[in-house]
């Protein structure tokens, strides 16, 4: 009996990873749509936790609001790579080289992250905060790349698209999971405003993907992100420092649009008897 019931198992199980194995855009969109369900769901388990906590600033809120409801979205993805067989394949070097000019999407990203955390009055946030906001930023670097930059570009190079497209729908599907905020009481300006921001994030984060040769890459940068822009709207420093930083949600539009029409290639897809 235990024989018969084995085989099912093992049969639906390679059929789950031929399924996934095929990409596509609209696989990608399925994937994005199941892991917004789920992170949500699963952050609902919170609500009487969250209920008790009064300061939304707190070590506490961040950890409850922010960190764990990430870190499960992180234990999720990993379990769907390990499903299909892919996490091996998300921290191998990139099959398609970058080009030199790539490297400004880092500068960019990265000045403005450094301009953040230097108009920061860590003075009046405390040490708990902070800690808890980078460690947050952690948990959502890597959950929002390995899912966007990581899987949903696996997806779109094994249907056979040109990387420009790759690019588009990759950071298209990473800009709608933060439409969710509106859940969150955010108002429909902020939010707009907010997905054109992440949509030319995203169109940064792939450069850094591509010309680093590693996800990586934008996962550190996307970890450094969070935490600064969060902890510098929330406790400003005094200085000409925070006028600076502040511009950098425009600095990353303009770069990532002008870099739409600048990238190229395509990544050859495997041949079924290629595929794992």
């Amino acid at each position: 009996m235990s024989d018969d019931l084995a085989q099912p198992t093992a049969r639906q199980q390679s059929a789950w990873r031929r399924f996934w194995e095929k990409g596509g855009w609209w696989r990608a969109l399925v994937l994005v749509v199941v892991y917004f369900a789920l992170y949500n769901g699963l952050s609902l388990l919170l609500t009487p936790i969250a209920s008790q906590i009064d300061d939304p600033q707190s070590a506490e809120a961040i950890l409850v609001f922010y960190a764990i409801p990430v870190f499960m979205g992180c234990v999720l993805l990993v379990a769907f790579g390990a499903s299909v067989g892919w996490l091996p394949q998300l921290f191998r070097p990139q099959p398609i080289r970058g080009r030199g000019w790539m490297w400004i999407a880092i500068v960019v990203v990265l000045l403005f992250n450094v301009l953040h955390l230097l108009s920061i009055d860590y003075g009046a946030a405390g040490f708990e905060v902070v800690a808890t906001w980078l460690l947050a930023g952690v948990f959502i670097g890597f959950a929002e790349e390995v899912l966007t930059r990581g899987f949903v570009v696996n997806l779109l190079r094994k249907s056979g698209n040109r990387e420009i497209v790759v690019a588009l729908v990759s950071a298209a599907l990473f800009s709608l999971l933060h439409a969710g905020n509106l859940l969150s009481g955010q108002s429909l300006l902020a939010t707009g405003i907010q997905l054109v921001y992440t949509f030319f994030f995203g169109i940064c984060m792939y450069l850094a993907m591509r010309v680093t040769g590693t996800i990586i890459a934008p996962i550190l940068l996307h970890a450094s992100t969070d935490p600064s822009i969060f902890l510098q709207a929330t406790y400003p420093a005094e200085g000409p420092l925070g006028a600076f930083a502040g511009l950098g949600n425009i600095a990353v539009i303009a770069f990532g649009l002008i870099a739409l029409f600048f990238i190229r290639g395509r990544v050859t897809p495997p041949t079924d008897a290629a595929r794992p």
